[in-house]
């Protein structure tokens, strides 16, 4: 791990979270594991696909039904959570070189002319809402509803930023359309994480470290997580022993949620911070030190499914800062459609001009 630069873990973290992102545009809300695995042949998924090729052209959101969820979006493309991500860069690369708190209120005329004009991904309720209350007048400090969802947005904080406490200020207020104290804290919990690892940490040392920091709510799902991680790992379990493991793990983590339609479905694959969290680390933990670590475990998590994007960019920014930008794929650097145009925004930002 000597030999990685800390330029190599930065463009890791942004670009682990984007390709992670793109690799589940065409599975993205599909909820059916063995759909997913049977649609791409038996096998985990090697390329970016468009919004649900080899399935028929539409995914399976519980509780929303079958539709293509990002009609604007082709194979090499991100779904709204690399949007986001895309859009904060966008935001820092036009900042001044010296770094400067987080303002929403710059942000927001960025924002609302991509909605408007450029987006081309699924918009969430949240984000609606928000537009709304924009459009409304309200100030910055009362934006955002009431979602527990996941809704990471700042892996290129960390070429602009320098210190944990920076990035937890970013990690939280580019989460302006959430208020949710579980979804506010699962941004921080891994601002906290990815910028430990960015800095020597191992995944393990840094999640439980942070944990303990957190405790409550944050804790308890990181022993869940680690839990379940030897469990699935364990030879002698019946868990390790099932086809769908993965799948399996990540949906014993949750509660049954009622969304107030037909389908009801378990947290651990939907978008809830009680579900993305451990979700996440499971993904993290259970393929942090394996051989192509960052590729096997962004695999696995997409043929999981689900709200498998939201995992995605937790991952990707853990893994991603642990293994640097070179555990990326050629084939997914050389496919992913803004790579260029997001690279060369990054190198402009101040740790690695």
């Amino acid at each position: 791990m000597n030999d990685i630069t800390k330029k190599d873990r930065i463009k890791g973290t942004f670009f682990g979270a984007i390709v992670g992102d793109a690799l589940c545009l065409g599975s993205h809300y599909e909820y059916d594991a063995t759909k997913i695995y049977k649609a791409y042949g038996n096998k985990a998924i090697e390329k970016f696909m468009s919004p649900g090729e080899m399935m028929g052209g539409q995914t399976h959101g519980i509780g929303w039904g079958a539709q293509n969820y990002h009609p604007g979006k082709k194979a090499g493309g991100t779904t709204d959570y690399g949007d986001y991500n895309i859009l904060i860069l966008e935001h820092l690369a036009s900042l001044p070189d010296v770094p400067q708190p987080f303002d929403v209120a710059k942000l927001l005329p960025h924002w609302m002319n991509r909605l408007e004009n450029s987006w081309g991904s699924w918009i969430c309720t949240m984000t609606k809402e928000t537009y709304a209350q924009v459009k409304q007048g309200l100030s910055v400090e009362h934006l955002g509803g009431r979602s527990n969802a996941t809704a990471l947005r700042h892996a290129a904080a960390y070429a602009y930023y320098d210190t944990e406490e920076e990035i937890v200020d970013i990690a939280k207020k580019s989460m302006f359309t959430h208020k949710d104290l579980h979804a506010l804290g699962g941004g921080e919990f891994f601002a906290r994480v990815t910028f430990r690892v960015l800095n020597g940490q191992t995944p393990l040392k840094a999640i439980e470290d942070v944990a303990k920091q957190m405790g409550g709510f944050f804790e308890s799902k990181v022993a869940q997580a680690i839990a379940k991680v030897k469990e699935a790992t364990n030879k002698n379990s019946q868990l390790f022993s099932e086809d769908f493991v993965d799948d399996l793990a990540i949906t014993s983590m949750a509660r049954l949620w009622d969304v107030g339609r037909s389908e009801p479905i378990k947290v651990g694959k939907a978008s809830p911070t009680e579900g993305t969290l451990p979700g996440a680390i499971y993904f993290i933990l259970k393929y942090a030190d394996q051989k192509d670590a960052l590729k096997v475990a962004l695999q696995a998590n997409t043929m999981v499914g689900g709200d498998n994007a939201s995992r995605s960019i937790a991952i990707g920014m853990v893994l991603g800062a642990y293994k640097g930008v070179q555990a990326i794929p050629k084939e997914w650097k050389e496919s992913l459609d803004q790579w260029d145009y997001c690279e060369k925004m990054l190198n402009k930002l101040p740790l690695l001009r």
